[in-house]
């Protein structure tokens, strides 16, 4: 899986960068997770501190187009990003999952 990253907007206010993307794939689409580790890899960042937010692959086509949110820290992702869209990118689960096991 190659990723080339087509734009990048920087966004101070809510302390993120907005990524443009295109994955070229030999299998199908890969999955989010995987897409989110290697794009953190590439631009040098924890996994925990990116949300992709759009995956396009047209039919029968072996190239995916994407958008992500690259944030300074996983917390400034939680505090920006909405519930549904962190559950997708496994942002917090661990600690979730922690507080859970506490609290019985």
């Amino acid at each position: 899986m190659e990723i080339e990253i087509l734009g990048q907007e920087d966004n101070p206010l809510l302390h993120r960068t907005e990524v443009d993307f295109e994955i070229v794939h030999d299998d199908a689409t890969p999955s989010r997770l995987s897409v989110r580790d290697s794009l953190a890899a590439k631009l040098d960042k924890d996994s925990e501190e990116v949300v992709v937010h759009e995956l396009d692959t047209k039919f029968g086509m072996r190239k995916t187009r994407g958008r992500a949110k690259v944030y300074d820290s996983p917390e400034e992702a939680a505090e920006v990003e909405h519930e549904y869209m962190l559950e997708r990118n496994k942002i917090g689960a661990d600690d979730e999952d922690a507080e859970a096991e506490e609290a019985e």
